[in-house]
């Protein structure tokens, strides 16, 4: 039935995805995962204590946010379970909430759509919604490749790693996931507030996205095979083998570099985040390095054919099943 769960949540997440109408009068569910995570960085993160007690309670921490997380599925799906049928479409529909396949799709359209009607003053404020770099250190094609680096990292953790948790453990192990992922964005940095405290959530969260991210690379690569033909598939695979484990996190850089060689693009290198400039490395190097709207757009196109795959899959699973 998990299969079958996430089969249909994805169905409603592409045709719904996160009506902004919504989210502006009550809080996202994530938001609530967040809050969450702030008291627990407020109430135990103290910063007079030493690294040893300080990462023992980030520890202690993320598996009691994790346990709340899987305490809530299952109550969720306790209620909704003797409702047959109708309960069984609420519990996909509140699934797809935590799903980021068409909202991850509609804010990387925006990207291209700005360049192309307002140029890149628009480009930036655009794609400024989706990274965390400096918008106004890129030009046309830093814009370009930051949006789609994005989509391709994003479609890791936000779509195929959630989805694949929603197929394997229901509801508690999505709610689990949601959880971590965003623990990991709060407060799984390297500096001194958060590098002993939140070294517990970053450790899970690169465990839990280890099969995902690369599960992430070959659907892109399958993608590339299918829109492009064998040479751009090879190109993504070769470029996802060589290049991804280059990357400094130990999972975003293997869609990122398959998305690059699908596409025959150089992505990755230097990047700012306000003063900070970080030295990473390029992901396909032999690529091109210039990009525009129209790159945009076919990485989107590759990201809607990934998304076609994972559909047939959880689809083929639940028949299965």
């Amino acid at each position: 039935m998990s299969a079958a769960l996430a089969a249909l949540a994805l169905g409603i997440d592409r045709v719904v995805g996160d009506p902004d109408r919504i989210w502006r009068r009550v809080p996202h569910p994530v938001a609530g995962f967040g809050a969450l995570i702030a008291a627990a960085d407020r109430a135990f993160n103290r910063p007079h204590w030493p690294d040893g007690a300080r990462r023992a309670a980030g520890l202690a921490s993320i598996l009691a946010l994790l346990g709340l997380a899987i305490l809530l599925g299952l109550a969720i799906h306790g209620v909704t379970a003797p409702f047959g049928w109708v309960g069984f479409v609420i519990e996909a529909a509140l699934a797809s909430i935590l799903l980021a396949q068409k909202s991850l799709s509609d804010h990387v359209l925006r990207v291209a759509e700005a360049l192309e009607s307002e140029g890149l003053p628009a480009g930036r404020r655009a794609v400024s919604m989706i990274v965390g770099r400096d918008p106004e250190a890129l030009d046309e094609a830093g814009v370009a490749r930051a949006a789609i680096e994005s989509l391709a990292e994003n479609a890791s953790d936000g779509v195929v790693a959630p989805l694949v948790f929603l197929a394997l453990f229901g509801l508690p192990g999505l709610m689990a996931y949601k959880m971590l992922n965003t623990a990991d964005s709060m407060i799984g940095h390297l500096n001194d507030r958060y590098r002993a405290f939140g070294w517990a959530a970053a450790r899970l969260d690169d465990l839990a996205n280890l099969a995902p991210a690369r599960l992430t690379a070959g659907l892109f690569a399958l993608s590339a095979w299918m829109l492009h033909g064998r040479s751009s598939a090879a190109c993504a695979f070769w470029a996802a083998l060589a290049d991804g484990p280059q990357h400094r996190s130990p999972n975003a850089g293997w869609p990122e570099a398959a998305v690059a060689g699908a596409l025959e693009l150089a992505l990755g290198g230097p990047r700012r985040y306000g003063e900070l400039v970080v030295d990473a490395p390029m992901l396909h190097a032999a690529g091109r390095r210039g990009a525009g709207a129209a790159d945009i757009r076919a990485a989107l196109r590759l990201f809607a054919r990934t998304c076609d795959l994972l559909l047939v899959a959880v689809v083929g699973l639940a028949l299965i099943g």
